[in-house]
């Protein structure tokens, strides 16, 4: 069997939703759970927006945002995210990078020059992804796709806990108006616009803890496992 082969048997666990719907916390517990890979496919969406910042590229500058895409130097480690060696994981989380990913993310030519190296993350022992198109376009044969969500206004508000934690001042009306205007982008776009696949179970987060979610991904997880061990035997 050649490494190919070996990744492309590699099972995937597909977590899909907007904005603030609880995927990054939830499919990395998971992949904690299983000692899976994970991938946060957002940030590599958010890396391009940030160096397009630092750059003044502008966000509809198709050319030269793919040619940022393709020519990333990034990497992961111990939860932390790098850029050209530069550690930006707080800094790919700004709401001024998170508003420019999302418009970035709506180009054809973009999205392909990051396919491949969402792709690459496939490897043994399984494989956790998150974003919004990993279960209809990136991996569209991933072993379990869920597609998370919740109301409009929880996510505001957790969104809006998270930056008062880390001393950042906005008010919920002004991160509430963000969100719905992100999930219209991302749900007209043309290009993998976000959308619920046709085979992934709807897990609503609005009341709903995480470690709650989790289990019940878990337990999906293993519920198909089990069924498959069944057919094989």
């Amino acid at each position: 069997m050649t490494s190919d082969s070996k990744a492309d048997a590699a099972p995937v666990i597909a977590i899909d939703g907007p904005a603030a719907s609880g995927k990054g916390t939830i499919a990395h517990g998971v992949a904690v759970a299983l000692g899976y890979r994970y991938l946060d496919s957002g940030s590599l969406y958010r890396l391009v927006a940030l160096r397009a910042l630092r750059q003044k590229v502008a966000f509809d500058d198709e050319p030269r945002l793919a040619a940022l895409a393709d020519g990333l130097d990034l990497g992961f480690a111990d939860g932390r995210t790098f850029l050209s060696g530069q550690d930006v994981s707080e800094a790919i989380r700004a709401e001024e990078v998170s508003a420019m990913a999302s418009k970035v993310a709506v180009l054809p030519r973009v999205r392909t020059a990051l396919l491949t190296r969402q792709r690459a993350f496939r490897a043994p022992p399984g494989l956790v992804a998150e974003g919004r198109d990993m279960g209809t376009v990136v991996f569209p044969e991933a072993k379990l796709k869920i597609y998370l969500t919740a109301s409009a206004e929880a996510r505001a508000s957790r969104r809006h806990k998270q930056l008062i934690d880390k001393g950042n001042s906005i008010t919920i009306q002004g991160l509430l108006r963000d969100i719905r205007e992100r999930d219209a982008r991302d749900s007209a776009r043309a290009e993998a616009p976000l959308k619920t696949a046709a085979d992934a179970m709807v897990l609503d987060t609005t009341d709903m803890a995480a470690d709650a979610a989790i289990a019940f991904v878990l337990q999906q997880y293993q519920a198909l496992s089990t069924a498959g061990s069944t057919r094989r035997a």
